[in-house]
């Protein structure tokens, strides 16, 4: 994709990939892994940097934009990088406008996926078509949000639908906390063994992307955990 991007944008593929380490040089998380990365990111590198993570979608919508039109001048497909995930693209069945937030909904799954290795970040299950990327901030309820995959937790489908349910949620500090209505409801032995068990224990936490804990607030504030 690097090549891919460079061509169409007429430049060489190492400047393309040395801009995307001058990003990774301002992420957080990069620098607090010990990766240091290159130290002459620009001025307007900082100010994309912060613009992006003020309103993640408005900023990942128009790249997105942006990045499909160099590839339909080039004769590419808007949305070939996620066709196995939206078939609907290739065979024309959706509007277009539910082609877009499909297209999106999968592209916030994948880098929420690809964050953390496949795997349930509570439970460890690594079956991906148990997987989802479960928002820690309802769709419903954050615009500018939606398309940021710190807003993501990777979770089985179990998970997920405690989480949503709000029988478990996950503290700013990465701590699962697990619902005491729940767990003094004289709960079955499955139930014990999938959620209750990992009260107090720690997620683990993704390569990229880490969960802001102000997101994970908001959800335990919402279901009185805080």
């Amino acid at each position: 994709m690097i090549r891919q991007l460079a061509k169409w944008i007429d430049r060489t593929p190492s400047s393309v990939a040395l801009k995307l380490v001058n990003f990774a040089s301002l992420d957080p998380q990069v620098r607090d892994s010990g990766r240091v990365g290159m130290s002459n990111a620009s001025n307007l590198d900082k100010m994309i940097w912060r613009e992006l993570n003020d309103n993640w979608d408005s900023v990942a919508t128009e790249a997105a934009r942006t990045y499909e039109q160099f590839g339909s001048d080039h004769g590419v497909v808007p949305g070939t990088d996620v066709i196995e995930d939206v078939p609907e693209i290739a065979e024309g069945k959706t509007s277009t406008a539910m082609v877009k937030v499909r297209v999106n909904q999968a592209r916030f799954r994948r880098a929420v996926l690809t964050s953390y290795n496949s795997r349930c970040c509570i439970s460890g299950l690594a079956e991906p078509r148990l997987l989802i990327a479960s928002h820690i901030v309802p769709w419903s309820m954050d615009t500018m949000n939606r398309l940021n995959p710190q807003n993501g937790l990777c979770l089985s489908a179990l998970h997920d639908k405690a989480y949503d349910l709000g029988l478990i949620t996950i503290l700013p500090n990465y701590t699962v906390r697990v619902s005491r209505q729940f767990m003094d409801a004289g709960v079955d032995g499955f139930a014990r063994e999938a959620i209750a068990s990992y009260d107090g224990s720690r997620i683990a936490l993704p390569e990229r992307f880490r969960p802001r804990p102000e997101f994970l607030e908001a959800h335990a504030t919402r279901f009185r955990y805080l």
